[in-house]
């Protein structure tokens, strides 16, 4: 089984990252890769270009993306949405759901992060 790719957008704590690569996960936070200040359109699109599903809070700005691709039809690599939560949480819904899904599972949907 393929393990999900994640990008992590700016509005997650980077410490998420680095804990998710500790447990196995393949993620990488945009500020390790110097993409900091970046549009939301700019980091959908790196995220499809590095094939990954991009984590983020910012709810609002990628559910309108997300119509965007599907009228334009293209494909991300999927968009998982949460509301903000504590640390501890976050990274427990976050491994449950890498360890529910694969890339092909993800690809081109949108998700929440739910209890």
């Amino acid at each position: 089984m393929a393990t999900i790719r994640l990008l992590l957008d700016e509005d997650v704590r980077p410490l998420l990252a680095e804990v998710l690569r500790e447990r196995g996960c393949e993620s990488r936070h945009v500020l390790e890769l110097g993409r900091g200040g970046e549009s939301d359109a700019d980091q959908l699109a790196f995220a499809v270009h590095e094939s990954r599903a991009l984590l983020t809070h910012n709810i609002r700005d990628y559910l309108l993306l997300d119509r965007l691709y599907r009228t334009d039809r293209r494909e991300h690599c999927g968009i998982i949405l949460s509301e903000q939560l504590p640390f501890r949480e976050l990274l427990r819904r976050t491994l449950r759901f890498v360890s529910r899904h694969t890339n092909a599972d993800v690809r081109g949907r949108i998700f929440w992060l739910h209890e």
